[in-house]
């Protein structure tokens, strides 16, 4: 993993422009990643797009002199690549989902993990969040902030009670 340096202004942005929503459905994310890792040896145009989108990406994120709006025109692309890997990726009810924060507004945005459910995260700018939370009243809203401290293992023993 190699770590993404920007400024504390432009980390700030990107997260006061992302919004995270429950889908509502649980999946077995090996199942989906399996079925990925099958279509591999067919996909490769489709992995090597997404590649070029997460390279574009990083470079926008460490400019700020491109307009971070253009980081959610890149996660609308990458989502159309990355469901058509395979069929497990999505559906019809993550579709209307992702359909109902764009039409509300949203730039771009993408199922996060394998796919088949989970969490959904979208970048919306800030006038238009509250007509995204609206359309998506139904699913989970998640608000977050990214971690700088990195990564934490937390135990938990009901044998110390």
């Amino acid at each position: 993993v190699d770590p993404i340096i920007i400024s504390n202004e432009r980390r700030t942005e990107l997260e006061d422009n992302l919004m995270l929503f429950f889908t509502g459905f649980a999946r077995n994310a090996s199942n989906v990643a399996k079925n990925q890792i099958e279509a591999t040896y067919q996909r490769e145009k489709e992995l090597n797009t997404i590649m070029d989108i997460c390279d574009e990406g990083l470079k926008l994120l460490t400019d700020n002199k491109q307009p971070l709006n253009k980081f959610g025109k890149l996660l609308d692309e990458q989502w159309k690549v990355k469901r058509e890997l395979t069929d497990k990726i999505s559906n019809k009810d993550i579709d209307s989902i992702y359909e109902a924060g764009m039409f509300a507004g949203a730039l771009g945005g993408k199922l996060l993990g394998a796919g088949g459910g989970g969490f959904m995260l979208f970048y919306v700018q800030k006038d238009k969040q509250d007509k995204v939370k609206d359309a998506l009243k139904t699913k989970l809203y998640v608000p977050f902030n990214f971690e700088s401290t990195g990564s934490k293992i937390i135990y938990y023993s009901h044998q110390n009670e």
